[in-house]
C-alpha cells in the first residue's frame, strides 16, 4: 500500500509481518510469497480477473534472455508475446524456444507497426540506457503501455519528455526496479518507514561489480551515459531513498580511477554522502572494479542489514532480532505481473516514471557534486 501522497511510494504490505522467519511471513500474509504484492486481506483467489496480457520484450540481450523470458513463464497477469530485434539468428531461435507467432516479430525498422498488434499490451525496452528515451516515446505513440529498465534515460529532461509521451497517450509507464517487489528489501522499507527501531539515523548502501569486456557498451559514454553509477549505483541510491522515505535534499561526493584507460570515458569507483529532511544521513559506493552489495540501517534502537541486498539473489540479512528469512522470489516475475495489475486495474505504478526521474535527479546532483567539489542541492 503506498504511503500518503507527497510520500515516496512502495509496494510493501502495511500488515506487520514482524518477520524473521519463513513460517511467518506466509502465515500472516495467508498466501504463497510468490504473489506477495498483489494481495490485499480482502482479495479474491487471484488477483488477475482478466486475460493475460501480452508483453513484448524490445532488445534480448543478457537481461531479457536470462531473466525476463524465464521470469514471464511464472507471471500469472502477463505472458512472451513478441519481440524487438535486430538480429535474425535471435528472432529464429525465440521464434522456437518460446512459441511467438512471426507476427508478433519485430525489428527496428519496423518497430511502429506494433500499433496494430492487439496481442500485445505492454512493451518492456531493454535497450542500451542511450535508446531509452526514443524506445519508450515510440512505443507510448504506439499506444503500448511500457517498462523500461533503468536508468530511465541519460539525463532527467529525457525522462520528463518519456512521462509526457505517455501521459499524452493516455498509457502507463514504469521503471525496472524489480527491488521494490523482494521481500528482505520490501522489509527493509518497512523497518525504516515504519520506525521499528526508531527513527533511521545513517544508512550505508553499496553496489559494484568487476566489469569485464572493455569495449561493450557500458564502457561507452554516448551509449550509457556514465558509468557505475548509472549502472548499479542507482540500487544504492534507491536503497537510501526507500528505506528513508523521503527525498535527498543535498549531496557531495567523490571520484576514483584505478584504471584510467579502461574507463577513459565514464566513470570507475564513486562515494556518494546524502542528507534527508528529516536528519538521516546515507553514504553510498558504486563501482566497476570491485563487487560489493549491501544495505544496512542504522536507528535509535536497532539495526538491520541485507547482504546481498541488490544483486539476483539469493538475499540475506539480520537484523537486532535475529536471522532474516524470507522467501526467495523471482522479483521480474513479481515487477511484471504488478505492473499488469496496474493496467488492468487503471492504477499507477508504484514505481513509476516519476520515481525513475527522481533518481536521474540525484544522479545529476551527484555528477555536479564530483565537478565542483562541493555540496550541491538535488
Amino acid at each position: 500500500m503506498p504511503l500518503a501522497r507527497g510520500k515516496f511510494k512502495f509496494t510493501f504490505q502495511k500488515q506487520k509481518f514482524t518477520v524473521y522467519n519463513r513460517r511467518n511471513f506466509i502465515s500472516k500474509l495467508g498466501l504463497g510469497a510468490a504473489l506477495l504484492p498483489f494481495y490485499s486481506p480482502n482479495a479474491h483467489s487471484s488477483p488477475f480477473q482478466q486475460k493475460k496480457l501480452g508483453v513484448a520484450l524490445v532488445g534480448l540481450g543478457n537481461y531479457s534472455t536470462n531473466k525476463l523470458a524465464p521470469a514471464l513463464q511464472e507471471t500469472k497477469g502477463c505472458h512472451l508475446a513478441g519481440i524487438v530485434t535486430g538480429s535474425a539468428e535471435k528472432a529464429s531461435r525465440w521464434k522456437s524456444q518460446y512459441n511467438i507467432p512471426e507476427k508478433n516479430i519485430y525489428d527496428y525498422r519496423n518497430f511502429d507497426d506494433i500499433a496494430g498488434n492487439a496481442q500485445i499490451d505492454i512493451v518492456y525496452v531493454v535497450l542500451p540506457n542511450s535508446m531509452h528515451h526514443e524506445y519508450v516515446i515510440r512505443a507510448a505513440k504506439a499506444g503500448k503501455h511500457v517498462i523500461c529498465e533503468k536508468p530511465m534515460a541519460l539525463s532527467s529532461k529525457e525522462c520528463q519528455e518519456m512521462i509526457d509521451a505517455c501521459k499524452k497517450s493516455n498509457v502507463k509507464l514504469s521503471i525496472g526496479y524489480r527491488c521494490h517487489f523482494e521481500p528482505y528489501n520490501m522489509e527493509a522499507m518497512r523497518v525504516g518507514q515504519q520506525k521499528v527501531f526508531g527513527k533511521v539515523k545513517v544508512v550505508e548502501s553499496s553496489m559494484g561489480f568487476k566489469i569485464g569486456d572493455p569495449n561493450q557498451w557500458r564502457l561507452k559514454k554516448s551509449m550509457a551515459g556514465g558509468g557505475a553509477m548509472m549502472d548499479v549505483g542507482i540500487y544504492a541510491i534507491q536503497g537510501a531513498r526507500y528505506v528513508t522515505g523521503e527525498e535527498p535534499v543535498s549531496v557531495t561526493a567523490q571520484e576514483f580511477k584505478t584504471d584510467p584507460v579502461k574507463f577513459a570515458e565514464v566513470d570507475e569507483m564513486i562515494f556518494w554522502q546524502m542528507e534527508f529532511p528529516g536528519g538521516a544521513v546515507s553514504t553510498s559506493t558504486t563501482s566497476y572494479a570491485s563487487s560489493f552489495d549491501r544495505l544496512y540501517i542504522s536507528a535509535d534502537s536497532g539495526w538491520l542489514e541485507l547482504q546481498p541486498a541488490f544483486g539476483y539473489g539469493p538475499q540475506a540479512g539480520s537484523s537486532g532480532k535475529g536471522v532474516l528469512d524470507f522467501p526467495q522470489v523471482t522479483e521480474q516475475a513479481l515487477q511484471m505481473d504488478d505492473f499488469a495489475m496496474c493496467v488492468q486495474s487503471n492504477r499507477e505504478s508504484s514505481v513509476n516514471g516519476e520515481e525513475g526521474l527522481k533518481d536521474l535527479k540525484v544522479i545529476e546532483a551527484i555528477y555536479r557534486a564530483i565537478g565542483s567539489g562541493r555540496k550541491e542541492k538535488v
